[in-house]
This record gives structure tokens, sequence and C-alpha cells, in this order.
């Protein structure tokens, strides 16, 4: 497998009985082990485990050193809840996945502990705790191609932290603009023995501000394993208290402080245009893959999807079936789902591509007008069938049906709450969004919205939606947990498609009317400026790590490229 995927020249040297060769053998190893081509990066890290084993030991050690860089890591690799009061419903903290593109291909993640829960998007690990005993000593580990990295989870629950009266009555209270939450920045812990040598240690908790509210985010500090020295202080907050040791007793120290979940691109007020790639003819969906080093782009005046290198901007097509609308790629990046159907709903059906040989594998049928499909957080593909009023939803490699979960008239698209095992769907002729149960496949309740909504977004952290109502130029705010909705949001004409920013903060509303995309508060919904695209605009995708988003231009044949981070 090695032999053909690997460059010849990169063979040679593996195989030559020159020790330097090897040696340098193993630095290019290391190199395609970090690089996007995700084949050759597993070939490269397969052929550095076969010269752990050299004769040489320099060779040897030098190939040990390369896999240890080019494997998964977990920052923090450990978190401590701390003392939390007796019924706190639950605590969230984020976790970031470190490493080459390969650390979150192919990924799967197990738990151990009770109450413990964990779900993996692109490179954030969500980790949350549902306090079902006094003690919580558990694990979260996440394994694929480039090895495995667990995160130990700690918490007590104890009489000795009450939750406030303001506190449990706002967990009931929560509406659909509840702000962030703040939390005090408290010392770190003595780590625990870690099975990896590189990491940190995140103190989460020990007071109730950290009690997660419907809707809200919990602001979590990530403090790194360094020598005990004075630690950093906070921007815009003065210094940090000096270090206090924790002794399982509720800790206080003054000058609460909002710190960032992790350190990553923020995304910005106003965005601007990067560039203008032209691409097929009249491009409605658009997706980016889970790496962010390639855009999928569905030409519903042709029979191509259209693939642009993120880097390059340069664009190739693949050649479909039939009419391709939306498209979606699947958790590991290896396959790409298109919806297509002709103007007349005849040759409905998905495509499935094959993103390293770009060929489509099979073609899926499905009900009359599949639309704006999704992969939800467990793998599957969820295809609303818009002509019968119900979601179609396939095995992770789109092979196999698994349920059809029927809703009320004419479902548009999917969003996913993973914690919260909900799926959203915004039906446009009943003007109304359908909350279905993951767990059962079977639809909750019906949140009344906007009049033809036609696209929604779920937040990064799983607690709100924002729904774009076509005919009504307006937007709602859902709370995911109590499912209450905000007042609608005036946006530009006919919004189309909605998008949440990597880190969450804003949204982003494409409006076909007036050419233009609504930037919003992620937050509370509300407009924090507009941005003119190209004409037609018609569906918004993000890159992982919240730089850019992609518009595509249906009278243009365009995409836009939104500089949306920095």
């Amino acid at each position: 497998m090695s032999e053909q995927v690997l460059p010849s020249h990169v063979m040679t040297e593996i195989d030559s009985p020159i020790r330097e060769s090897r040696l340098t053998a193993v630095d290019e190893l290391s190199r395609l082990a970090f690089g996007a081509d995700l084949a050759m990066a597993a070939a490269a890290r397969r052929e550095l485990q076969r010269l752990t084993d050299d004769d040489s030991r320099s060779v040897a050690s030098a190939a040990a050193r390369a896999l240890e860089r080019t494997a998964i890591r977990l920052n923090p690799d450990s978190l401590d809840f701390g003392q939390i009061a007796p019924g706190t419903p639950r605590l969230v903290a984020d976790v970031l996945v470190e490493g080459p593109p390969l650390a979150v291909a192919a990924a799967t993640v197990t738990v151990s502990g009770p109450g413990l829960r964990a779900m993996l998007t692109g490179r954030q690990l969500r980790v949350v705790w549902l306090p079902r005993t006094d003690w919580l000593d558990g694990s979260v580990t996440v394994r694929g191609p480039a090895g495995w990295a667990d995160v130990r989870v700690t918490g007590q629950v104890t009489e000795a932290a009450p939750v406030p009266r303001s506190v449990a009555e706002a967990y009931e209270s929560t509406t659909s603009g509840v702000r962030g939450l703040r939390m005090t920045v408290l010392p770190p812990t003595p780590p625990p023995r870690s099975r990896r040598r590189l990491g940190a240690t995140a103190l989460v908790g020990g007071l109730t501000a950290l009690v997660l509210l419907g809707g809200a985010g919990v602001a979590v500090a990530f403090t790194m394993n360094r020598p005990p020295s004075a630690p950093a202080a906070v921007q815009g907050i003065g210094p940090t208290p000096a270090p206090s040791t924790f002794k399982g007793q509720a800790l206080t120290t003054p000058g609460p402080a909002q710190v960032p979940l992790a350190n990553r691109i923020r995304s910005v007020d106003k965005p601007t245009i990067a560039a203008t790639v032209r691409v097929g003819a009249e491009p409605e969906g658009v997706v980016v893959s889970p790496d962010g080093s390639t855009v999928y782009i569905a030409n519903q005046s042709s029979h191509v999807l259209s693939v642009m290198d993120a880097q390059t901007r340069q664009v190739s097509s693949i050649q479909l079936r039939n009419t391709p609308r939306f498209v979606a790629v699947s958790r590991d990046g290896k396959l790409v789902f298109v919806s297509m159907y002709e103007d007349l709903l005849d040759g409905s059906g998905v495509a499935v591509v094959d993103t390293a040989s770009r060929k489509v594998l099979r073609n899926l049928d499905t009900g009359v007008q599949p639309y704006a499909l999704s992969v939800g957080p467990d793998g599957r593909l969820w295809v609303p069938i818009h002509s019968k009023g119900n979601i179609e939803v396939y095995d992770a490699t789109g092979t196999r049906r698994d349920a059809k979960i029927t809703v009320v008239a004419n479902p548009h698209a999917v969003g996913f709450s993973g914690d919260l095992m909900r799926a959203f769907t915004p039906n446009h002729e009943s003007n109304v969004v359908s909350v279905i149960d993951m767990r059962a496949d079977k639809v909750l309740k019906t949140i009344p919205v906007s009049k033809a909504p036609h696209s929604l977004a779920v937040s990064p952290d799983g607690r709100r939606v924002i729904v774009a109502g076509y005919e009504a130029n307006a937007t709602n705010l859902i709370d995911a947990l109590t499912l209450k909705r905000g007042d609608p949001v005036k946006v530009g004409t006919e919004p189309q498609s909605v998008a949440f920013a990597a880190d969450g903060e804003h949204a982003y509303v494409v409006n076909e009317g007036d050419n233009t995309v609504s930037v919003l508060n992620g937050r509370t919904g509300k407009v924090t400026s507009t941005v003119k695209v190209g004409r037609s605009p018609r569906t918004v995708g993000v890159s992982p790590d919240g730089r850019f988003a992609y518009v595509s231009n249906g009278d243009d044949n365009t995409v836009s490229v939104l500089k949306v981070g920095a």
C-alpha cells in the first residue's frame, strides 16, 4: 500500500543501505504525515512505524520522534469540573484536537465514566458531564489513523456548593437571548499522570457559575503545563491572583473574568471579500471539507460538482448523473453526498462521491426532490425530501436507509445539536421548525417561525438555532434546550441560507433578493453588518478553522470568498 502512495524517491531513500539517506527519508515522511493528502499521510506514518525497528539506532530514534510529532494530541489532556452542587444539570467543556489533518480523519470517540458524554466536531471535542454519582473519575479517548490520546475527566458532587436560587431559576427561565456565562479564573491543579508527554490541564468549575444554562456558552480557562511561575494575566482584567492550591473545598478568587474557550481564530463583525472564484453554471449548495482544504459546489444549471482547492482556489469538475442541488461531506472527509433532481422532479437521488478518486461510487434513489442534506454527529446522512414531507436517514456510507421520519410539509434542511441529540428542520410551506429526537428518530415538537423558513443553522455549542424566513425577510433565534423562540430580526431581502461562524460568535445570512450577506451577532441574533456579494447568492459554507466563508452566486457563476476570521 505505501509503495503505491508514497513518491518513488522517498521509497528509494527508505530502502537505501546508507543511514543518512534513511534519515532524510524520515524527515520527508514526517512532512508528508502532516499533509492534507490523507492517504499519503497514513502511508507515511506506516513507514515511520516500520523504521522504528531500523538497524540504525539513530534512524529508529528519529522515526519514533517523527511519529510522536505527527500523532494526535488533546489540549488539555485532563479536565477537572471541581466541586459542584447536587442537582447541577450538566457541565460542558471543550478540548482541542491537535496534530495533522490525519488526526481527525475517521477518528472515533469512546467514553468511560458515569454520566460522561463526548462528541467530536472537526477539531473540537465536546465533553459533557451529567452528574449521576458523587464522584467522577473517567476518561474520553479519541482514536484514529494518527494514533490515540485521551483526556482524564474528574469532578465531585458536594453539599458544600449549593446552587443559588437565582442560578436555579435562571436555568428554568432561559430564553434565546441569554448572554455568555462568566466564570472565575482558577489556578491550575497539579496535573495527574498522563499517557501523553505533551498536554495541558483545564480546571473547570468549583463554582456554581459553571452550570451551563440553556442556550448559554461556558468560558473555560485552559492553563498550559508550565513551571510554577506567575500566571499570565488575562487581557483586560489586570494580573491574575497568585496561585492557590485546590484542596477539595470551594475556592474564592476575586475578579471574575470571561476567558476564551480556546486559542482559535475569532470571527469579525464585518467580513471582507478576499476573492471571487468562477465555478460552474448557477452554483447553489456549498460545503467545506473537515480539514478545510477543499470546497465542494453544486452547480444546478449543469450536471457538474465543482471542486475548489481552498489554498490555490483552482477549480476542477466531477460529472454527475443528474442536476446537483445541495452538497454535504462525511465526517472523515472521504465521501461527498450530492442531492440531485431535475426541474420536472425526475432523476431524484443522491450521488455518493469518493473524494480521493473524485469518482461517483453510487447513486442512491431517494424520494422526490431531495433538498439540503446534512451529515449528523453520529455520521449518518439526513436527506430532507421536499415534495414528500419526510426525512430519509442513511448510514454513514450512504448505502442503507436506516429511517424515514415524517414531518410537516416541505422540509428544506437539517441541523443538529449533538449533546442534546436533537435535529432541527425548517418546513417551508408550514412555517414551522420540526424538532426531532435523534435517539428515537421521532418529532418532539414543532415551533412556529417567520414565513417560509428556507434554512437554519445550529451554533457550534449546540445551544442556539437561527432560522432564515425567506418571505419574511427575517430570522428567528431559538434556544435549542428550552425550544423558546425569539422575536423576528429583519435582515436582507429573501434570506435563503444561514451558517454559524466556527466560534459561534457570529452567523451569516445569505440574502438572495438584494445580493448581500447579513452578519449577525451569534448570541443575540442582531445584525452587526451587511456585506455585498455577487448576484443571486444562494448558500454559504464556513471553513472549520473559521478563516473563510464561501458564498455561491447563482447568477454570476461564481463563489465569493469572505474573510470572516482574524
